[in-house]
């Protein structure tokens, strides 16, 4: 028997891309037309893809852990639940959130397409609470003007950081998924010297070159992202996006985390928002504040395509 084949978490980074949350309505009927819709999903992405072979589309479903229990029977993710709230220094929200929908290609007006595809079949059963559109901004910058994404596994590496294997190998080839939209306080960061955000970075903010130990402070965000098991660095892999509105003075990054287990990028949550040791929390968060949070599951194609209603 073949490996499931997992969704399309391990894929080069497009410079577009829309995020939809969405809380779907109470009902046996309306919970069998989510299952149907699930069964469809990969034909409905190849119909979009197909007009750009080129356009790179993707389109990741993640399920949450309220949802999960009303659509599916059988087999549970082990390690699938709520987002855990944070309350340290800075406060990490958990937010409702039943299904995930991560649209990505090399042009938005694919995405947009997708994401209205989507919406015609399921506004009659679920209600969008949050929906971001992400862009690219100059050579992978986000809107405090720092590269981000730079320590992403690569390739096989990549594999390993999110898709589960043996650890429940009813699920294999399935990722975990973590969401938060944060707000920037741009102006306030601006006004910080160079060299006090590259500390609060890890990282010249122009090259992009990871500072040498000596000037590098424990609170440091690419420091604090660290997180070992039996001695070595575990990852996970991220396609955060900036988005704003200019009209609003809103400015921001959509966190997008996947791994194959969640508790690694809780792990990264609790040493930045509590701090490691406690106290010594991300500096970062002085000017970045989170004002969703969501985990979701995210099963094999080969899961989805076999839902029945």
């Amino acid at each position: 028997m073949s490996d499931p084949i997992p969704q399309s978490v391990v894929t080069p980074l497009t410079p577009a891309a829309i995020f939809l949350v969405l809380n779907i309505h109470q009902g046996a009927e309306i919970e069998k037309n989510i299952r149907a819709f699930c069964a469809d999903l990969s034909a409905l992405r190849r119909t979009v893809g197909f007009r750009d072979p080129d356009g790179q589309l993707s389109c990741i479903l993640g399920i949450g852990s309220a949802a999960w229990d009303r659509l599916f029977s059988g087999p549970r993710p082990k390690e699938l639940h709520p987002f855990k709230e944070i309350k340290g220094v800075h406060h990490a929200v958990s937010t409702s959130g039943d299904l995930l929908f991560h649209i990505r290609a090399t042009r938005m007006d694919m995405c947009f397409e997708m994401a209205t595809l989507i919406m015609e079949r399921l506004r009659p059963v679920a209600t969008v609470v949050d929906e971001v559109h992400g862009f690219k901004y100059f050579d992978d910058r986000d809107l405090i003007g720092f590269v981000d994404g730079t320590e992403n596994p690569e390739n096989e590496a990549a594999c390993e950081a999110v898709l589960i294997d043996s650890e429940d190998p009813d699920f294999k080839n399935s990722s975990y998924v973590i969401v938060q939209k944060y707000l920037h306080d741009v102006e306030g960061w601006n006004k910080l010297p160079i060299e006090t955000q590259e500390k609060i970075i890890g990282r010249k903010k122009l090259s992009n070159v990871e500072l040498d130990d000596e000037n590098k402070p424990d609170y440091a965000h690419n420091i604090l992202n660290i997180v070992t098991r039996d001695g070595k660095e575990v990852s996970i892999l991220r396609d955060n996006m900036p988005f704003g509105e200019i009209g609003k003075g809103e400015f921001g990054t959509y966190f997008i985390g996947y791994a194959r287990s969640p508790s690694v990028t809780e792990e990264m949550l609790e040493n930045m928002f509590v701090g490691k040791p406690k106290g010594n929390y991300d500096r970062l968060l002085d000017f970045s504040r989170p004002i969703t949070g969501c985990l979701f599951f995210v099963p094999s194609v080969s899961f989805l395509d076999n839902v029945e209603p």
